[in-house]
């Protein structure tokens, strides 16, 4: 009998370590996703793997069976997070909170080949970030600040604040080295409030634009731009959205040491819509701006009017608008039709994003757990609304105003699309049709407790 139970238990062990080898094996970057998810609930991070023909999802990192009782895993609790053009690093934004000895700032994580995230590096201190973006080249990462809760109307407004010194509003950007390190860069700019603009200012979104065109995808041409004989911008900018004073901001970007600076010919950092430019309600509660990646078009969600706001931009190009000045310098001015209206039930437009080609545009409704898609006009920028999608959020949570499906990403490829749902613990997945931009439900992958940001590779 004892023989027979020992055979038993070894069998089981063999069992144990196949099992452990398999799971250590579902990650493979040639017919595998990747997608990195934050949790607010347990202050964590996570990884899923996904097949990239038939979308089936397996945990890899801090599997939500794993965490349930787990909390302040790094020390904090963490936000949005983005991803290098090559998936090697990944960025998010750790909050103190209520953790003890919680700490604030910036942590670096590398992708190891088997899916897992490895720290990079101490947490890199910055108070009061609220969200990221990164350069489309790789080179910089771009921060906002929020207000200081000691900050006051009659505080001075910051002259090229810092972000990881400022007490106020700012933007600031760090320089991205080898191993994923990042390097505080000084700001040049000049910000200045007109009269009349509220001094409790809120920055809420960022977008820079890309100074690297989309590839060609196997040979074929998948973006309006990608023809090889098409050189990218070698001027960039920085575009910040003030939910405050319903405008954007321009700031201009050094490519050479991602400082953030007047743009050209400007003696301070411009806003949109300018007097003369634009009625005074285009912008309403502005919340989440996008630029597409051929450089042509920006577009600003307005969470209060439910509409979608479309500039092109003074670059050069095409499709800039007539009434740009001689001299460029990033100016806004709108496409013709914007703002442009959400569809049926598409409620409290947030985080927008541009597909890796630039013809679609994704909104993320935080107040209705929706999805709407935009066809972008390649010519004038004008968008065509498509068939709105619900994230498998609890529609009884987002009626009482709680933020619910809270960030999206899209994948290179332009195939696989992820929604996160806070407040029910889950990951909306979508197959995507390049060609139409519409989008497919998958069944909802289970996360940890109130995830929060998403990226994928």
């Amino acid at each position: 009998m004892l023989k027979r139970w020992a055979w038993l238990a070894g069998l089981a062990v063999l069992v144990l370590i196949a099992f452990l080898i398999a799971c250590g094996r579902t990650y493979n970057p040639a017919s595998n996703g990747l997608v990195i998810v934050t949790s607010k609930g347990s202050g964590l991070l996570e990884t899923f793997s996904f097949s990239l023909l038939a979308g089936n999802n397996i945990p890899i990192l801090n599997s939500p069976l794993n965490t349930q009782l787990l909390t302040c895993q790094l020390n904090g609790v963490p936000g949005p997070v983005v991803l290098d053009p090559k998936g090697e690093y990944a960025y998010t934004i750790v909050s103190a909170s209520n953790c003890v000895n919680g700490q604030s700032g910036i942590q670096v994580f590398q992708v190891q080949q088997s899916g897992n995230l490895t720290a990079v590096g101490s947490l890199i201190p910055d108070e009061h970030a609220i969200t990221l973006s990164m350069d489309p080249a790789g080179k910089f990462l771009f921060v906002l600040e929020g207000i200081n809760q000691n900050s006051s109307p009659s505080t001075p407004v910051p002259q090229a604040a810092q972000c990881y010194q400022s007490t106020e509003v700012g933007a600031c950007s760090y320089a991205i080295g080898s191993g994923g390190s990042l390097t505080p860069v000084s700001g040049t700019y000049n910000f200045v409030l007109p009269p009349g603009f509220q001094q409790q200012y809120y920055f809420s979104a960022l977008a820079p634009t890309p100074t690297v065109l989309p590839p060609l995808q196997n040979g074929v041409q998948t973006a309006v731009c990608s023809n090889p004989a098409n050189t990218a911008l070698q001027t960039q900018y920085l575009y910040v959205t003030d939910s405050t004073n319903g405008v954007v901001w321009e700031f201009g970007v050094d490519t050479s040491t991602g400082a953030l600076t007047n743009p050209p010919n400007q003696t301070s950092v411009p806003y949109f819509p300018g007097v003369g430019q634009t009625p005074p309600n285009v912008l309403q509660a502005p919340s989440g701006v996008a630029v597409e990646p051929c450089n042509r078009f920006l577009y600003v969600t307005n969470l209060l009017s439910n509409t979608v706001a479309g500039f092109s931009m003074c670059n050069g190009l095409s499709t800039q608008s007539p009434s740009c000045p001689a001299k460029l310098d990033g100016s806004l001015f709108p496409v013709a039709g914007s703002p442009f209206s959400l569809t049926g039930t598409a409620n409290g437009p947030g985080p927008v994003i541009s597909d890796p080609f630039g013809n679609n545009l994704y909104v993320l409704n935080t107040l209705s757990n929706t999805i709407s898609p935009f066809h972008i006009s390649p010519v004038s920028g004008s968008l065509t609304a498509g068939t709105v999608v619900g994230t498998g959020g609890l529609q009884t949570i987002a009626q009482q105003g709680q933020l619910f499906a809270t960030s999206i990403a899209i994948r290179g490829d332009d195939n696989w699309l992820f929604v996160t749902n806070f407040n029910s613990a889950s990951l909306a997945q979508f197959s995507v049709t390049p060609a139409t931009g519409a989008l497919q439900s998958f069944p909802t992958i289970t996360t940890d407790n109130y995830p929060y940001g998403v990226a994928v590779k």
